[in-house]
């Protein structure tokens, strides 16, 4: 109880002594000296503002003392003094100051003031951050709300040293983010060395902001980095690029202090004590030719995107910590912004944290338990829910359908179909006679998406809805938010979107709505959405994947019976020559370079973006969920190569559905591909079962088969077996196969209707993969005519390979390049190659090393078999 007092009594006795200083210090100075210390004060702005003239003008010491400490506070108020007495160039009373404040115990009577006020704004944190606005503008506490996220801190590119052959890849693990997770994002490294800026990445609505607020609110609360960091800011990067204005950085963070008499100066006079959390980085535009240098003063006032820059750039105050939050879609253009950052990856939600989520949104436990069991039956739609945002939408839904006796389940199974159905479910309750008026409504607040997504704006002013006739309008009132933004002369009113991906969602579909008049949508403009440059590319990348979406026959319909709006057809027409042509492009592109680029190549590094590009195509695709549509778009891509991409579960679903709807002749390669482990589903015990086991019961358990794990690719192996899919080649390169792959793979090759080439390239196999593959291989059913295996660490092993040579159907050539085989190794292959059963018609042996003794072997063979080639520089082209 007596702290408050304390600090009170402390705070009074600094302002005193403060008080006393400055007034002693002005009274030293002549008359002259004055005026010029009074003209200086005024053109000397701290934190974007100054001491308006007329505070100034004709006052004494005594007047300009107490005008000074009201205005700026104590501390600040004497720092302000000495800089001031510098510039007006009196600079034996500057010096005389700050002689005087040292004399204080040096520094410690400041210290002690930022001490005190951690308190204050620690308090201050707590309560504007304890609850969060959902996008219905409902305000729940954060504790109650923030369900835990699988957060992965991102390691090596996955084509490092092979594991030995009989272990399992160990993928990257995630964890959730808990507390203890979030102490770890500034964990040290393999050198010890620990990170000052950590970049937190994921898509669209996974829930990075949320987590990077209740990171913020875990510091305040003391849970979090207490012993590291004094003060933690929050810095909404969009908010600061669309702030009229110059800005500082002591500005920004005076703006989110209690009150503006907060100690800045001395809150960033110790940078390593602070974190700033930048949120929505990939929002920052790329470096134009134009753009300044980056801020290297925090009271420097300059545009946002300069403060920015000096914060990401370590330019400005370098030994801040840092964590950034940004989209995933172009990670290596904003990684090369940040000095050193340690990456990691918001990976949702798991399948346990959905079914946390559906029982904190709903409260009542049988609400949501139905309502969990209706989402689990669609298996796509409970994919989806992994992304947090989509949960929300799919939680709101299905509160408002399970109340008219309806089903989500029944209809959704793309993000787009979500968002479509949560629009429609807000404007369904409009009375019919209004349908017209929310119509045009609607096709206006699709044009206000458009037009700010492509200039770059996410807030919109009250003249911008008064040109569009929204102000005041339902779809207003439904779907943006009104902010009050800082101005330069005053306070800034603005609406944005409930959501940025609504933003989006709507851009998307003002390229489909047909209009009267001047507000038509030019159908043409969709050429330029899709034919971004690299560097637009990122920032229109959900809104192409909402565009498919819309493209679906049946979201077409829905779109007319939801909202009564004209669906302009040849926009599918459109963005279909485009994929066409997009996908002749990059083959003749990727014709011209060489696709087996050796391992670490810098190359790689500068291109990810470019290289997880036809992946993004394929989301795109898969947004469309119409077969005949993605069957016609991919024969503009004969050959999918997906490089250095780290396959998360999603990616694999995402990947399997166009193979199953890929044309005859489509070809696969995944190359130094990272793979996500499959979710295991852990079931719990009874007691009495553990009690059983406990006393003699474990044999009759043990004698049980337990049900071999999934693979990650599992499923993209399904769709390879599909009737309709016309996969032709599949190549597996440096992808460390794991024996589940293996024998998932191996089920396939028994089934896959059009499968006849596949490619085995440095995987690090084991003995048993290698096995369990050439046991489908030599099946029956099996029509692979064409096999490349390059594993130089498999020896004694590739007696299984070639043992199937003997029953193999189909197998006519056979590439062993890379691959090690001693001598005995070669007689065994050399007595399979003569056998009647023995079918195949090439042999590639290039680049294996083999002895006199073994070239003889295969030369007797090549005389005994005239119609078998074998190919290997020393043995003899002719028969």
């Amino acid at each position: 109880m007596d702290q408050p007092e304390d600090f009170c009594s402390s705070a009074e006795s600094r302002a005193a002594t403060a008080r006393k200083i400055l007034q002693e210090t002005l009274e030293r100075l002549s008359q002259e000296q004055l005026k010029r210390f009074r003209h200086k004060l005024r053109d000397m702005p701290v934190d974007g503002r100054s001491i308006p003239w007329g505070r100034l003008e004709g006052k004494d010491e005594l007047h300009l003392v107490e005008e000074m400490i009201q205005f700026y506070g104590p501390e600040l108020a004497l720092d302000v003094t000495r800089r001031t007495l510098k510039r007006a160039d009196i600079r034996e009373v500057a010096e005389h100051l700050k002689d005087q404040l040292k004399g204080l115990g040096s520094g410690s009577f400041m210290l002690l003031s930022v001490s005190e006020y951690k308190k204050k704004y620690r308090e201050h944190v707590l309560q504007q951050h304890a609850k969060v606005k959902e996008r219905n503008a409902r305000s729940v506490k954060i504790n109650k709300r923030f369900t835990k996220l699988l957060i992965a801190r991102e390691g090596a590119a996955p084509v490092a040293g092979a594991p030995e052959p009989a272990e399992e890849p160990q993928p990257q693990r995630a964890r959730r983010s808990d507390t203890h997770t979030f102490s770890r994002l500034f964990g040290r490294d393999e050198e010890g060395q620990r990170p000052l800026t950590v970049l937190l990445q994921g898509p669209a609505g996974i829930g990075k902001t949320m987590a990077a607020k209740k990171i913020l609110y875990d510091w305040a609360a003391g849970k979090l980095y207490h012993d590291q960091v004094d003060f933690a800011f929050f810095l909404p990067c969009r908010e600061l690029l669309e702030r009229p204005g110059a800005c500082s950085l002591a500005g920004l963070v005076l703006d989110q202090c209690p009150r503006r008499s907060a100690p800045v100066g001395l809150m960033l006079s110790r940078p390593e004590r602070l974190l700033f959390i930048l949120d929505g980085a990939d929002e920052l535009p790329p470096p134009g030719p134009t753009e300044g240098a980056p801020c290297t003063d925090p009271f420097e006032e300059a545009e946002g995107a300069r403060v920015l820059s000096g914060l990401m750039g370590k330019t400005l105050l370098p030994g801040a910590r840092l964590l950034v939050t940004a989209r995933a879609t172009a990670p290596g253009r904003l990684q090369s912004r940040l000095c050193s950052p340690q990456c990691a990856e918001v990976c949702g939600f798991s399948d346990k944290d959905k079914k946390k989520y559906f029982h904190k949104f709903f409260r009542d436990e049988w609400v949501a338990e139905r309502a969990y069991r209706s989402v689990k039956e669609n298996e796509t739609l409970f994919a989806l829910c992994f992304v947090p945002f989509v949960c929300w939408i799919v939680c709101t839904v299905l509160h408002q359908q399970l109340q008219l006796g309806q089903d989500l389940s029944r209809t959704s199974k793309t993000t787009t179909s979500v968002y479509l159905l949560f629009i429609a479910s807000l404007l369904s309750p409009a009375p019919t006679a209004d349908g017209p008026q929310v119509q045009q409504e609607l096709r206006k607040l699709c044009r206000l998406a458009r037009e700010g997504l492509l200039g770059h704006r996410a807030h919109f002013t009250e003249k911008d809805l008064e040109r569009l006739e929204l102000h005041g309008s339902k779809v207003q009132m439904l779907f943006l938010s009104k902010k009050e933004l800082p101005g330069v002369l005053e306070t800034e009113v603005t609406y944005q979107f409930m959501d940025q991906s609504f933003q989006e969602f709507f851009a998307a579909l003002s390229y489909l709505l047909e209009d009267k008049g001047n507000l038509r949508a030019p159908t043409d403009s969709v050429g330029a959405l899709l034919q971004a440059d690299a560097e637009q590319r990122g920032h229109l990348t959900l809104t192409t994947r909402f565009l498919f979406g819309l493209l679906n026959t049946e979201r077409m319909r829905d779109i007319k019976h939801h909202f009564g709006c004209v669906v302009s057809e040849h926009v599918k027409q459109d963005v279909l020559r485009w994929m066409q042509d997009q996908g002749h492009q990059r083959a003749a592109l990727e014709g011209t370079k060489e696709t087996e680029a050796p391992e670490g190549s810098e190359e790689l590094e500068e291109e990810e973006g470019e290289l997880n590009y036809p992946l993004e195509l394929l989301y795109c695709l898969y947004e469309t969920q119409e077969d005949a549509f993605v069957r016609q778009a991919l024969r503009g891509l004969p050959e999918l190569v997906l490089e250095r991409v780290r396959l998360s579960r999603m990616d694999v679903v995402v990947l399997s559905y166009c193979v199953r709807c890929c044309p005859e002749g489509q070809a696969l390669r995944l190359a130094s591909c990272g793979l996500a482990p499959a979710q295991e589903k852990k079931k719990k015990k009874s007691l009495m079962k553990r009690l059983h086991g406990s006393l003699g019961g474990s044999s009759s358990s043990q004698a049980t088969t337990k049900k071999p794990q999934a693979s990650p690719l599992r499923s993209l192996f399904e769709a390879m077996t599909d009737k309709h899919c016309g996969l032709n080649s599949l190549t597996l390169c440096r992808c460390k196969l794991s024996d589940s792959v293996c024998r998932d793979l191996s089920e396939a090759l028994r089934e896959a209707p059009t499968l006849t080439e596949l490619g085995l390239l440095h995987n690090w196999l084991s003995e048993a993969g290698l096995r369990v593959l050439s046991e489908g291989l030599a099946w029956p059913q099996c029509r692979v005519k064409k096999l490349r295996v390059q594993q130089p660490s498999l020896q004694e092993a590739l007696q299984y390979l070639i043992g199937l040579l003997r029953q193999s159907p189909a197998l006519t050539t056979l590439d062993l390049s890379d691959c090690q085989l001693p001598r005995p190794m070669v007689t065994y292959l050399c007595a399979v190659l003569q056998h009647p059963g023995c079918r195949l018609q090439t042999l590639s042996l290039t680049s294996v090393e083999l002895s006199k003794q073994s070239l003889q072997e295969l030369q007797e063979v090549k005389k005994a078999k005239p119609g078998l080639v074998i190919t290997h520089p020393l043995l003899d082209s002719h028969p």
